[in-house]
Formats: structure tokens, sequence, C-alpha cells
């Protein structure tokens, strides 16, 4: 790492050179980009460039540190058209800028050479220092047995710069902003840390960690701000989402558009063009800062866009998530076992060694306790958990923390009743409160003593607040939020780092949880079988959009679950053979893991060797099958449905699979787009296990392939 004062330069920074944005000529979700993240000093030294190859990002140093260029370097695509201050926080009820410069008069764009008359305010506070490095993580994940996508932490450059403020009263308060320029994606990540080296306390009461003066996506004459597009070239993800959706843009909690008064050349005559990004929670008004503590904001990911394609861009979200957090590409292979006693889980571990699985959890509605700390209780599941690892099984367990009553002194307080109840599912503890904290420590005993692997966290949900003022885990009702969600997520970021896999009802991933509900409804696994195998493809092609196959799981269960009569069961699994093997299928065609829930794999020597066939060929298959998902025609029972994965990096491009709901056969003529396999002129392509047959790609990319598809049948194609 190297410290730099704020008017002295680098010589550990190479000099920038004329040429280095020229464009990619090859694409980034296709091929590896060969650049790697760099920081540079402009040859008159007033400025640092990230870069790259793919994202190109200008401060100036002086008079004070200023984001002057912002650019997509795979579009040309200039992001800025203004200079804002490069964070802002609001202590003890003030605001203040963090870096920033004045003076732009015109705002519809920026010149650079404007920003050499601009000045500096004693208001705001000023750099320092800087210091740059390596990328660290801000997660030591272990990887430990599971089998992974991607098993590499990601690599790139940091920049941090330090701020202080002149005011006698600011004097002991240092703000760091952070910047984080990741190899191979267009990615640049950003938080800020505020530090309290005097012996008053500071109440912080926001903190925006970006602040971004955007070219705007349309212009209007009249419109709302809630009525026009936002800029689409920047997609930001922060670690502060939550809400139970099971998608992130309609689970963050940090994203806010605003408009822009002194933008007066807009063409909106009332200046309600949306325009300025920022980046805060809304519920967190108020943290205390005590002397030598450090207060960390939220990470916000911003993901350069170059297209509205939704396929294109859901390409560039998961490629972030498979490089940013490569835990989530982890997909192990587990049965979620119903159990009422101890030898019932001794025969689901020897039945999944039999079959090939490699993971058993414990579901809920079975007889594990992980809140039971006493010593009979740890060493009867230290003793399953180390038959369970003798046997080459993994072992895990579910645990409820909401949706469920504690009482007066530790459940959330409403404040607008002062009484409990109010929070999203109508009761919860609070994580702040004695009872929650206590709930935190025997999870990480459970973990300690046992030797358990995989953490099924249901709730909290999702970020409720808390009037309490007597939980020792939070002052009040301004810092509830906050404070629960870090005791939250440092539990996550503790089980991760030991090599335990979480499923999480939320979307947590970026503080060490693997896997979240794809989306679905509970109520609908009561319907026919026929119905469940049509929602179940549906729910696969709505749920991996944005997120990977590894990153969602489904759901099939085996025994009577919220109602339904025998047509919606499979056990007998015997007896229902054909349709418990394409449900298999479906969701390991698609790399989907689901929850077989309920009391056995298999209940004969038929059902035994139909699903050790279908997990022999998961496995043969399943890098590609891991890898991304190209959407083709979405479930409707009326004719075909299908996804194609697709890899240019492997030998298997891609790997196709096709369903015939309906009661005949069918034979279709199918586009089939292979661009994202790499391919550019010719695909072998075969079906099942046939022979490979020659065929010549399209100027788009495309090869047509006419298949027969059995009735309410499946089949599926490799492509190399």
């Amino acid at each position: 790492m190297f410290i730099h004062s704020a008017y002295s330069q680098s010589s550990a920074l190479s000099t920038w050179e004329q040429g280095l944005e020229n464009r990619i000529s090859s694409d980034w979700l296709v091929h590896p980009v060969k650049a790697k993240a760099a920081l540079y000093s402009s040859v008159d030294k007033k400025d640092i460039i990230l870069y790259n190859g793919l994202v190109k990002r200008v401060f100036r140093l002086t008079p004070n540190v200023v984001c002057t260029d912002y650019i997509n370097l795979i579009t040309g695509q200039q992001l800025l058209r203004a200079i804002m201050p490069e964070a802002s926080i609001t202590i003890n009820g003030k605001e203040y800028n963090v870096g920033g410069l004045h003076g732009q008069k015109e705002k519809a764009y920026l010149l650079p050479e404007w920003v050499n008359s601009y000045t500096k305010s004693d208001n705001d506070f000023q750099l320092e220092n800087y210091t740059t490095g390596e990328l660290l993580q801000p997660i030591n994940w272990k990887q430990k047995d599971w089998w992974a996508l991607n098993s590499h932490q990601p690599k790139g450059k940091t920049i941090s710069f330090t701020y202080r403020n002149k005011k006698a009263e600011l004097k002991d308060v240092a703000v760091i902003v952070h910047y984080a320029l990741y190899d191979g994606i267009p990615v640049i990540e950003k938080w800020l840390t505020i530090e309290n080296k005097g012996p008053n306390s500071f109440t912080i009461n926001k903190v925006k960690n970006e602040v971004l003066a955007l070219v705007e996506e349309e212009s209007a004459v009249v419109g709302k701000p809630e009525q026009m597009k936002k800029p689409q070239g920047i997609y930001v993800e922060t670690n502060y989402a939550f809400n139970n959706s099971m998608r992130y843009d309609i689970s963050d909690q940090t994203l806010h558009w605003k408009t822009d008064p002194t933008y007066t050349s807009q063409v909106n005559y009332n200046y309600e063009t949306p325009c300025i990004l920022e980046v805060y929670p809304d519920k967190a008004p108020g943290i205390e800062l005590r002397q030598n503590e450090l207060f960390t904001s939220v990470r916000s990911y911003e993901l350069l866009m170059d297209s509205y394609d939704r396929e294109r861009r859901g390409l560039a979200i998961r490629k972030m998530y498979r490089t940013i957090a490569p835990w989530t590409t982890a997909n192990p292979i587990f049965m979620h076992l119903i159990s009422s006693n101890d030898d019932q889980v001794r025969l689901a571990i020897d039945q999944c060694a039999a079959t090939g699985y490699e993971a058993l959890i414990l579901s809920f509605g079975s007889h594990l306790n992980m809140e039971d700390s006493s010593d009979a209780n740890i060493q009867k599941w230290k003793s399953l958990a180390q038959y369970a690892h003798q046997k080459g099984v993994q072992i895990g367990g579910y645990s409820l923390f909401s949706s469920r009553r504690i009482s007066d002194e530790h459940d959330v307080i409403n404040p607008a009743t002062g009484k409990t109840g109010g929070a999203f599912f109508g009761n919860a503890p609070c994580f702040g409160s004695k009872w929650g904290l206590a709930y935190r420590d025997k999870i990480k005993y459970f973990f300690t003593q046992t030797g358990f692997d995989i953490w099924e966290n249901d709730g909290p949900y999702p970020g409720d607040v808390c009037a309490s003022t007597t939980h020792p885990g939070h002052k009040g009702l301004d810092d509830s939020q906050w404070r629960q969600m870090e005791i939250q997520k440092e539990l996550y970021r503790w089980l991760n780092e030991r090599g335990v896999y979480i499923n999480a009802p939320d979307w947590y991933f970026l503080d060490g949880t693997h896997k979240i509900a794809i989306g679905y409804r509970e109520v609908n696994f009561s319907l026919s079988r026929e119905q469940q195998k049509i929602l179940n493809r549906q729910n696969i092609y709505d749920g991996t959009w944005e997120k990977t196959p590894s990153m969602g799981w489904g759901f099939v269960p085996l025994t009577k679950y919220q109602g339904g009569g025998p047509e919606a069961v499979l056990e007998p699994l015997n007896d229902h053979l054909t349709d418990y093997e394409q449900l298999m299928m479906q969701y390991y065609g698609a790399g989907v893991q689901a929850c077989y829930r309920g009391p056995r794999l298999y209940d004969t020597e038929k059902t035994k060797q139909t699903v050790i066939s279908v997990i022999n060929w998961y496995k043969k298959y399943r890098e590609i099958l891991n890898s991304d998902v190209i959407h083709l025609r979405r479930a409707d029972g009326r004719d075909w449905d299908g996804i194609l994965h697709v890899s240019p990096q492997l030998k298997q491009k891609g790997l196709m699979m096709l369903y015939n709901p309906t009661n005949t056969s069918i034979t279709r003529t199918i586009k089939i787009p292979l661009y994202y396999t790499g391919l550019s002129s010719t695909a072998k392509i075969r079906e099942k296990e046939s022979i490979f047959k020659p065929y010549s790609l399209g100027r788009d990319y495309s090869v047509e392939l006419t298949v027969t598809i059995p009735a309410n049948d499946y089949t599926w194609f490799v492509i190399e």
C-alpha cells in the first residue's frame, strides 16, 4: 500500500498514455478482458485515473478531490454531466460535503478545462492524503468442500481518499472514501468509513456514499420524476437490500433518484428530470459514533451497462456476482429432510450417500433445535454430523428467527403504538434484544461445537425497526434497523468465513450468503403435479434473469404440503416416478437446486436407480448446467418451452432443455441464439447422447434446429 499527501504525487503510479481508453474490440461477456485494473497519474499530475479497459473514472486532486470523468469504454458513453461532492455526511444534524468543488454554472455537460477555475469551500471536508493498494476482500471466503463454478476471489486495485474538516468541532473526525476497481468487469465499488479519534460522541444522521450528476435518460418538457425514465447506463447494487421479494431491484433500500434545480438548461420546465443518483439507506437516521469507533457505510457496486436488452443486462449482473461474490457459485446437491428422530437422519444420510447427494438439510418441522446449547443436544448433533461426514455427506439445518413471538421484552416495538407488533410478519424478535444477541451466540456455538456445514435461516424479515430504548444491541428507533442489520450480516460473514453454506431469506449475497428462494408461492405446491411442473418451469424462467442458477433454490415437496390431495403429492415415490423424475430434471436441468422435502429420497430399488441416474447426469454436465441461462420460451402449457445454458469458456458451449406439456408429440423448428456460446461459424449439436451434427451459424449467430418432443415429456441437446 502506498500513502501520499494531497499535494505530492507517487512515483508508484504510472503516467496515463493517450490511446489507452480506446474501446475494446471483443465482448467482455464472451471473451475475457486482457486489461487489468490499474491506477494512473495524469501527465500534469493533477488527476488520478482508474482504468481497466472497460471503465475509466478520473479524479481531480486539487484544490479538492472531484470526479470529472466517468466513461463506459465499451460504448463510449460519458455518464457525468456535472461535478458533485464525492460523498455527503450529516453529523449532529449538519450536512457536509466530502470533497467536491464549486463553480459550475452549465450543468448539461462538463468540459475538463472548466474545472481549473472551480474552487473549494472551507465548509467541506478537504483531502488530506490518499492510499493505493491491491483489492482486499470484505469476506475471507472459505470454500470448504463445496463444488463451485468460480473458486477464485476477485482481483483489482483500490484507492482511498482521507478527508478532514477545518471546523474545531470536527477536528477528530476523519472520512475515508474508498474505491475498488475490479479486473475483467465494468464495476467500481465504493464505500466510506468515518473514524472518531476524539473524546466526544457524534450522531451520524445520514451518509451518502455516492452522489453523481448523471446525463438524463430522456428529456420531457413536462413530466414528474416518477414518470420519467431513469439513466440506464449505470446499474447499482449495495449490501443493504431486503424485503423478501427474491429480487434485488425491489429489495433495494439505498438507491435514490433526485432532481437538480441548479440544472437550469434542462428541457423540463419545472426542473424535475431525475438526473442525480444518491446512495444511502432510508431508515438509519441516528447512529452514535463513540471515541475510537469506526463507521462503515453501505458498499455500492456500480456496473456500467452497454445495452437495453433484458438478457444482456441480466448476463452482466450475473457475471458481476460470479466475480465479486464467488461463494454464490457454490451449488451443493441437497435434500430437505423431515425427521422426528435420529434414526431417520441416519437413514437419509445413507440414502444421500447411495444416490450421490452431497448434503442433507434438516427441514422446518424436524426435530433439530439449534437454540438448545445443552451438552446433550450438542453431542447428539455432533455425532450425527460425524456420521454424515464419514459417509461423504455435508449436514445442515433450518432455524426460524422471525414469524414468531418471544415476549414483550424481546420483540420488536412498533413506534406507532409503543407495543409489540408491526413487524413484517406481525410479531418478531428484535436482533438487538437480549434474546436476539443470545440467538446469534447460540448459532455460532452450535456450528463451532457440532461441525455442521449448512445454515438455513428463516428471517429476520425485512429490516424491521424497533422503538425500544432498553435493547442492548441498539440505542433507539433511529439506529434500530442499521444495528440489527449489522448484527445479522456479521453472523453471515462469520459463518461464511468458516466454510458454512447459507440459505437465507433475503438479498444478503454481498455479506456472505449463498442462496435465496428462486421465487415461488408455497400454496402452489398443493396443486396437481401437472400444474406444479409447469409452474416450476415458470419460476425457474422468471428467477434466473438476474440470478445465476446457483443463487436460487426451488421446492419439491415429496409429501403433503400446504394442503392438496393425492394428485399433488409424490409419495409413494415409486407410484409417481415419471413426475418425480421430470421434476428433478427440470431443476437439475436448470442448474437450480430444489428442496426435496420429505422423509426419504427413494422407496424402491427402481426409484433409487432413477435418482442415481438423474444425479449422475447432472454431475456429468454440471459445469455447463451451472453456467448462464439464455431464456428461450416461457412455459404456458400450450406449446414447447425451454432454456439454453451457455459458456464460451467450456468445451460444452451450450446445453438446451426443451419441454412439451401437451398431450401429443410436437415437432418444431426452433431458432437457437448461440452468440453467448462464443461460437461464430459452426456448431456441433447432438440430442442427448446421440451423434453430433454440424450446423452453420447465421449472421445473427443463431441456428435453426428441428426437434420432436414426445407428449408430456422433455428432451435436451448438447452444443460444442
